[in-house]
């Protein structure tokens, strides 16, 4: 069996597990005095169409197509796309894209990149704001052995783990890089070869 934690989206022999929860923040801030907005996820993108009507111009830098692709179908201005779709490889990338830019990060309340101090630290004019948080629902699921669990965030990681022990029969599939870097030592582990759920679902159907 393939579980996928978190998403909505149904998939052929995909089992979703629901383990987090959104909450957004009301972006109070003035979006005039910033030349650009960094994007990470499409949640930081879901509480910037909810907090503001007219962001639609802003130029968008975002991290990955899916994120690319969720924002230009809100009609967002979307002037960059990372290339690698992991945190601080991104962060390299737009360094010099954003010389001389005054810039807004919308961010998790956790976050695992370095993404901030890397462009802080190559003097990057950047404000970070707190966009959404993710919580933690406990589930009464019973996972079947011999199983792939495909991650897509270090946070899906963390409360997969209050919720079940790990099955040494399972192995996992992450969405990158930085989300594998959350996993125990002991849990084998794959990282997808691009940063999207369709190919971790091609992954996990080639390992049954």
């Amino acid at each position: 069996m393939i579980y996928l934690t978190n998403n909505d989206k149904e998939y052929e022999g995909v089992v979703n597990l629901p383990l987090l929860a959104t909450e957004y923040s009301l972006i109070d801030i003035d979006l005039n005095l910033y030349d650009a907005i960094i994007v990470t996820s499409k949640n930081a993108v879901k509480a910037l169409n909810n907090s503001f009507k007219d962001w639609h111009k802003k130029p968008i830098y975002s991290i990955s197509k899916p994120t690319s692709d969720y924002t230009i179908s809100l009609n967002g201005n979307v002037v960059y796309t990372g290339i690698s779709g992991h945190g601080n490889d991104f962060a390299n990338e737009l360094i010099p894209l954003l010389v001389d830019k005054k810039v807004l990060y919308l961010k998790a309340f956790e976050v695992v990149s370095n993404l901030e101090e890397i462009l802080k630290n190559h003097h990057i004019n950047l404000t970070s704001y707190i966009a959404y948080k993710t919580v933690c629902q406990q589930l009464g699921t019973t996972l079947e052995s011999n199983s792939i669990i495909i991650f897509t965030s270090p946070s899906n990681i963390e409360c997969f783990l209050r919720n079940f022990s790990w099955d040494i029969t399972n192995r996992a599939v992450c969405i990158g890089k930085t989300t594998a870097l959350r996993l125990p030592e002991y849990i084998k582990y794959y990282v997808s070869s691009k940063t999207s759920i369709d190919e971790c679902i091609k992954l996990a159907k080639n390992l049954l």
